[in-house]
């Protein structure tokens, strides 16, 4: 008899259907609907391979969002610090050198008188 124990307790999901959790399974359905609105949607309009490479294109997206973690968060939540970070935050680092020794040695250097140089 074996046991499994999870080493972080927090990371364990319970399974509903088939070893899928529950936005596993939402985040399956909705890429099958997806697909399939996809397929009989165009299916008049466009050949036969043209509606595969388009299927799958629609359904990644939310396959990736229900199996895909990123350092620990799920799609939605990366999308949003994502959004946060470069979009409505962005931080432009400006590097502007800073010489000590050269402001020391200046004639009307405050750290002079502090240092005691000559």
């Amino acid at each position: 008899m074996e046991t499994y124990v999870v080493k972080e307790i927090r990371e364990y999901e319970e399974s509903i259907l088939m070893g899928l959790n529950k936005r596993q399974l939402l985040c399956s359905i909705l890429a099958i609907l997806s697909a399939v609105g996809m397929y009989f949607g165009l299916r008049r309009f466009v050949g036969t391979e043209v509606i595969g490479w388009l299927c799958i294109l629609v359904a990644i997206p939310f396959a990736l969002a229900g199996f895909v973690r990123f350092q620990g968060m799920t799609a939605e939540k990366f999308v949003i610090q994502f959004i946060r970070s470069e979009i409505l935050m962005p931080k432009y680092l400006v590097c502007q050198p800073y010489n000590l020794y050269a402001e020391i040695l200046s004639t009307d250097s405050k750290y002079k008188e502090v240092l005691k140089v000559d």
